[in-house]
């Protein structure tokens, strides 16, 4: 799933954030960072995505890894939800 973007009139300063941020964690995991923000309105991605890897930029890698693993669920879920209630 592509990660919040921000309006391009957003001030540099929170892109280079988003960006500095995304690094961060692939740097340190090895991996992209994984959030499921389907219950959040999209106004509140961005500041989800900082916080959530503010927060588990501080996780062990095996804590990390089950993070990643529930949300990458979450998001299963919510798509297969999706898929099937629509189809109805």
């Amino acid at each position: 799933e592509p990660a919040p973007c921000l309006h391009h009139d957003a001030p540099r300063a929170a892109h280079l954030a988003l960006r500095a941020a995304h690094a961060a964690y692939e740097s340190r995991f090895g991996h992209s960072f994984v959030i499921c923000l389907d219950a959040l309105p999209p106004s509140q991605h961005v500041d989800q995505v900082l916080a959530g890897i503010r927060v588990r930029l501080a996780h062990e890698v095996d804590e990390e890894r089950a993070v990643t693993t529930d949300e990458l669920r979450r998001l299963a879920r919510s798509r297969l939800v999706e898929l099937v209630t629509e189809g109805w």
